[in-house]
């Protein structure tokens, strides 16, 4: 479901701070430590999906933060701004959705949770007719030599076409072709790409070119981009079992 109430954003604000403070050790300017909220100036223009356990008294347990181009507009950019220049995206005249602050609780991952999340997601996507889908994914941590192998995988094999490739923004700009692609371990380097980036890239996604360093969240950054106009069959089946309830 949509967050419809101002309870609504800060009980998925609260899970944001579970996952992205207490166990990521992220900070930010407007996170409230008192209250246990991961909050920003961005979220009063977003729009919030929110996957409840109806079982567990309506608890929340996942999230997804998602800000359409027309939003984006009137709020004066993109959150991912900040980090990458999206310059080709927005110069494509495409209809953009921007996907961040995407988590889920503890005890749901690794099972079906993620998969009900994006059923309600595809069906966003269908109701807004998004063509370009794209967001910032997180490696833990912002030692760049210590994922040198998953960066350069992302870099030789996943790069985005050119129209559509993002660039990390210079100040924080780190390369992601550090090792030659003929020195790679393919299969060590993909296990050690975040779970919620491969399931991209078995979408048929892409990344930007460079990562961003955040050292206030404690990560390295990927821009992640995907046409869902491009999508196969196969591809988009993981959406229409969804849209079809």
């Amino acid at each position: 479901m949509l967050a419809a109430t101002e309870a609504d954003i800060r009980a998925a604000q609260a899970l944001r701070y579970r996952v992205f403070v207490t166990e990521l050790g992220s900070d930010g300017a407007l996170v409230d430590h008192e209250a246990k909220l991961e909050r920003d100036q961005f979220d009063a223009h977003c729009d919030h999906l929110m996957l409840i356990d109806e079982a567990a008294d309506d608890r929340v347990v996942g999230v997804y933060r998602l800000l359409r181009g027309t939003q984006a507009r009137d709020l004066g950019q993109f959150y991912s701004e900040d980090e990458y220049d999206l310059t080709p995206l927005k110069a494509s005249g495409r209809n953009l959705l921007e996907l961040g602050r995407s988590c889920l609780d503890s005890t749901y991952r690794g099972g079906t949770a993620m998969h009900v999340l994006w059923q309600a997601l595809a069906q966003y996507i269908e109701d807004h007719r998004i063509e370009i889908l794209f967001g910032v994914a997180s490696f833990h941590g912002t030692d760049a030599q210590a994922l040198a192998a998953p960066l350069s995988l992302l870099h030789h094999r996943h790069l985005a076409p050119e129209a559509l490739r993002t660039r990390a923004r210079a100040a924080h700009f780190q390369r992601m072709d550090l090792l030659p692609p003929e020195t790679l371990d393919r299969r060590a380097a993909m296990l050690q790409v975040p779970a919620l980036i491969k399931a991209y890239l078995r979408l048929g996604g892409f990344v930007g070119e460079g990562a961003f360093v955040d050292h206030a969240f404690n990560t390295t950054d990927v821009c992640l981009i995907m046409d869902a106009t491009k999508m196969s069959p196969s591809r988009k089946s993981i959406y229409a079992r969804g849209l079809a309830r």
